[in-house]
């Protein structure tokens, strides 16, 4: 074993606060992801586009976001996760100025895309997770949830906070406000982050990564990363679009802020629940469960679209799917050696964003091809079917005894 840091700090008092730090970052940082979806409406309205072509801001970001995590989390695994952080953390600041002084729907896009997406908040997830998992043993399931919790507490923080300062200030003066806050918080922050992060080479749980032939790892990644992707593409339906669905029901696009704060507030719990069940039963059997859960709460959208119907089941959809991201992370750790953490962690939640933004952008096209959002929440659920059925084939694979070289 190779370290540096002292094998004390391995579920220690400084991998806690290393978890403490990565949240903090993490949901300052997680801003990049939602407040397109808040200001969704108002781009429609202040560049006269329609919801698909609306849509293509977030998607961008997305992508943005999902490719620029694969280049952080390497940039991590080279040089320690301070470095893609606190670029991130300046590149954030950049993207909101040029968002806010943005004359034209494609100058916005450009700035969600480069600068908010790919070096932004890209580098305050997959690389904090990863990090986080170099901390911890005996707890790595609760502190990777924790971690990973970032961007649902972002996500239940900023709609709410971001829809008032729009309403009140206009949608140019609160991304304006957020570039100077994401500047003077996330900085001071990334000093936490000085000491290296304690490395056991080769190391693995469950199944060592040195039992597997080549041809299985490589297989095992493939299906990790159309699991992520599949996953992704449905329960980015209820999260991307749930403000226009409450808008489109008469609702207002407060209500469908609050909806998302909600199903996000759950969400977090959701995610310290998986971690303490991850602990018990590993990364894959979590990730079955979260499918499971996540596919019928999607369906239960279907038939119910009142006011507090929809309260209820935006609650229990954060409840079923908040597990799911963090168990990728868990699964590589189990099957794959520390030293890859950052780049192979990074490589499967890159493919989670990717269907974010995939079912974000489909979503939005489905709805004007069909008028309703009804057709667009049954595609979610296909390609959540298509996650479960990996999610189970994984889950009885690692019964097989393992390979040999």
């Amino acid at each position: 074993m190779t370290a540096s840091a002292d094998d004390a700090d391995i579920d220690g008092a400084r991998a806690w606060l290393r978890v403490v730090v990565s949240l903090a970052l993490a949901t300052i940082g997680g801003i990049g992801l939602w407040s397109v979806v808040v200001v969704l409406p108002a781009i429609e309205a202040e560049f006269d586009v329609d919801r698909g072509t609306a849509s293509v801001s977030y998607m961008v970001n997305m992508l943005g976001f999902a490719s620029g995590g694969l280049i952080m989390g390497r940039l991590a695994d080279r040089f320690g996760v301070r470095v893609p952080v606190t670029l991130g953390a300046l590149m954030l600041a950049l993207g909101y100025g040029a968002a806010a002084l943005a004359t034209s729907f494609w100058q916005f896009i450009a700035a969600q895309a480069l600068l908010i997406g790919l070096l932004g908040s890209s580098a305050t997830f997959g690389p904090l997770v990863a990090d986080v998992s170099l901390w911890f043993q005996r707890r790595r399931g609760m502190a990777v949830a924790i971690v990973a919790s970032g961007n649902y507490l972002a996500g239940t923080l900023w709609p709410p906070i971001l829809q008032m300062v729009v309403d009140n200030f206009g949608w140019r003066e609160a991304h304006a406000l957020v570039a100077v806050f994401v500047l003077i918080t996330m900085i001071p922050l990334t000093l936490f982050l000085r000491r290296p992060s304690p490395v056991v080479e080769g190391a693995a749980v469950g199944v060592s990564a040195l039992t597997l032939t080549v041809a299985r790892r490589r297989a095992l990644m493939a299906m990790l990363v159309v699991a992520g992707l599949a996953c992704c593409v449905a329960m980015s339906m209820p999260q991307v679009h749930i403000v226009a669905y409450c808008v489109d029901l008469g609702f207002g696009a407060a209500r469908g802020a609050e909806m998302l704060s909600v199903m996000l507030g759950f969400g977090i719990v959701s995610r310290l629940a998986s971690g303490w069940i991850a602990d018990r039963i590993g990364g894959v059997g979590t990730l079955l469960l979260g499918s499971c859960l996540q596919c019928l709460a999607l369906a239960l959208y279907l038939p119910f679209d009142g006011l507090v119907s929809l309260y209820v089941v935006s609650a229990l959809f954060g409840l079923s799917q908040g597990g799911i991201v963090p168990s990728y992370a868990l699964v590589v750790r189990e099957f794959f050696p520390a030293r890859d953490a950052g780049t192979k962690i990074s490589l499967v939640l890159m493919a989670t964003i990717f269907g974010m933004a995939l079912g974000g952008w489909v979503s939005g096209e489905i709805y004007d091809l069909t008028g309703s959002y009804q057709a667009a929440f049954l595609n979610g659920i296909v390609w959540n079917l298509l996650n479960m059925a990996i999610a189970g084939y994984l889950l009885f694979d690692r019964r097989r005894p393992a390979l040999a070289h």
